[in-house]
């Protein structure tokens, strides 16, 4: 499976983004989609997930300014972006958690898109 990420862009503090993630394959009931950050020298983070069945989670420090939806019919998640800070500079990686043909999770990984925030 492939995921294509797009919507990066840069933005001034309290804008809005909106990211899109398409898989290359129908994801299944056992499938979580997600979204995580990086900025330099710091691990990547979670920002949001979702379920299949929409069961989603947020790092705190984006809750309530953040919004993760997926389209299952057209195998897309997004994340809506709202009243972005500074803080949220990143480079933003699409991310599908999958159960791999012998039974593992494994972590299949976008290409990342630059979110830059200005103050």
């Amino acid at each position: 499976v492939q995921l294509q990420a797009c919507g990066g862009g840069l933005v001034q503090a309290g804008g809005s983004l909106r990211l899109s993630c398409a898989a290359s394959r129908s994801t299944s009931w056992t499938d979580i989609m997600g979204w995580h950050r990086q900025t330099p020298g710091k691990q990547r983070e979670l920002v949001a997930s979702i379920t299949k069945g929409t069961i989603t989670n947020y790092a705190d420090s984006v809750k309530g300014r953040f919004t993760i939806s997926r389209d299952n019919a057209k195998n897309m998640v997004y994340l809506q972006m709202n009243n972005l800070k500074p803080e949220d500079t990143a480079v933003y990686y699409c991310n599908l958690n999958t159960i791999e043909s012998r039974g593992y999770r494994i972590n299949v990984w976008g290409q990342g898109t630059q979110v830059t925030v200005s103050s």
